[in-house]
């Protein structure tokens, strides 16, 4: 049986990027800080345990530090995303950040008793993952609503997006995916569209 989690969300910056306060047994995880994040997370966090990113792209990140510093928490980046937490292409002005936690493909972590499990997608770049907690899995830019994330970046792979989709249609289960930008979905509302993605791309 899952754990029933509640969730606060706030688009951030101009690219509306979703960030998430995620409590799950009294803990609060932060996913996807981005741009101007930092003031309205201290607002609504009460016992915050980790930050966590989906992936390294800097609207997703932009808060890393600022928030590692202000709340003492370690930060968890998927390990082949951790080169674009100090530079970006598009943002040259990023605040850089350093992970606490390098996750490996697939790893998984309990906070006493809450598991965080990173599933690996990469395509829309190396690192990118979806993260479960209880009943509720963040998709980054992977998954979103009737769509996925982009594959014209650098460090994107229209083959590895090809491969995860592959898998993705695959989960023999169903949640809520709450994506980086956009409204809310889930596995089963989006499987139907995996071929058409596949076929896309």
């Amino acid at each position: 049986m899952s754990i029933k989690v509640s969730i606060k969300v706030k688009p951030m910056g101009v690219y509306q990027t979703n960030c998430y306060i995620v409590t799950a047994d009294g803990k609060d995880f932060i996913i996807d800080p981005g741009v101007g994040a930092t003031e309205w997370v201290l607002q609504n966090v009460t016992n915050p345990v980790a930050i966590l990113n989906t992936h390294g792209h800097f609207d997703h990140v932009w808060s890393n530090d600022e928030l590692q510093k202000k709340l003492n928490i370690p930060l968890y980046t998927p390990k082949d995303d951790v080169m674009m937490l100090s530079t970006s292409s598009w943002m040259e002005e990023l605040p850089p950040s350093t992970p606490d936690v390098e996750v490996e493909p697939n790893q998984e972590f309990d906070f006493d008793g809450v598991k965080v499990k990173f599933h690996h997608f990469p395509g829309h770049c190396p690192g990118c993952s979806m993260i479960e907690i209880g009943d509720a899995i963040f998709s980054g830019d992977f998954i979103f609503e009737k769509s996925i994330g982009r594959t014209d970046f650098p460090y994107s792979n229209p083959q590895d997006m090809r491969d995860s989709l592959e898998r993705f249609k695959k989960l023999d289960f169903d949640k809520t995916l709450y994506p980086g930008h956009g409204s809310t979905t889930s596995i089963k509302q989006e499987q139907q569209y995996s071929d058409y993605w596949i076929e896309t791309l």
